[in-house]
């Protein structure tokens, strides 16, 4: 907490493997960037080899949480869902195409949006590749787990099903997604149509040939 009252989030990095002008020029840049999707920057420390980075505080917590429970005081309904799932492309089509230099997230994951007291997602961590040293191959989109309420990968299921991108494909050309929606959620079950609807649009998203995506 700031000595105003106001509450905020720390960030410790580690492995930045650059000298400090270069992060500090790096991290100017990110504290430029401003969108209401995308979680703010407003500060930092660096001394010697500590580097802190400091966040406006997002009381809602990330998204895994509330997606990956057991715990029904934590289900979401359908209009939250859809709200998170159309706010996240909104910070991303900024950081990709909107703002004056562009940065590539290469991180997309539930644990990095977070939500602020009425359920406004908002990307994290967006930049972070320009100050860590991060193996890109490993950077997978996730924003079919909002749907489903299951991580992108879950290997007690079987072979065919391991993948939930695969695994949406094939429920949704056969017209079974309720096979598969968050059965923890009767909203959603109630809005099935859209749902489906919405699911189709993201697995155009992801298309690999970039020429048919929307």
């Amino acid at each position: 907490m700031l000595k105003d009252g106001t509450i905020i989030a720390v960030k410790g990095l580690e492995n930045t493997g650059q000298g400090i002008e270069e992060f500090l020029a790096k991290v100017d840049t990110i504290g430029n960037i401003h969108h209401s999707n995308l979680v703010k920057l407003i500060g930092y420390r660096v001394e010697k080899r500590l580097r802190i980075l400091v966040y406006e505080y997002m009381s809602r917590g990330s998204l895994d949480k509330w997606i990956f429970h057991e715990n029904s005081n934590f289900c979401l309904d359908w209009k939250t869902r859809k709200k998170i799932v159309l706010d996240i492309p909104k910070g991303l089509a900024y950081l990709h195409g909107d703002c004056r230099q562009r940065i590539a997230h290469l991180d997309v994951k539930p644990q990095n949006i977070l939500l602020d007291d009425n359920f406004n997602a908002k990307v994290s961590d967006f930049g972070l590749s320009k100050l860590i040293n991060r193996d890109q191959s490993q950077v997978v989109t996730r924003i079919r787990e909002v749907v489903r309420g299951r991580k992108i990968l879950d290997y007690s299921q079987p072979d065919s099903d391991v993948s939930l991108l695969n695994l949406l494909k094939k429920k949704c050309l056969g017209n079974r997604l309720m096979n598969i929606i968050d059965l923890t959620s009767e909203d959603l079950q109630q809005h099935l149509e859209e749902v489906n609807a919405m699911t189709m649009l993201g697995l155009w998203c992801v298309n690999e040939d970039y020429t048919r995506r929307p």
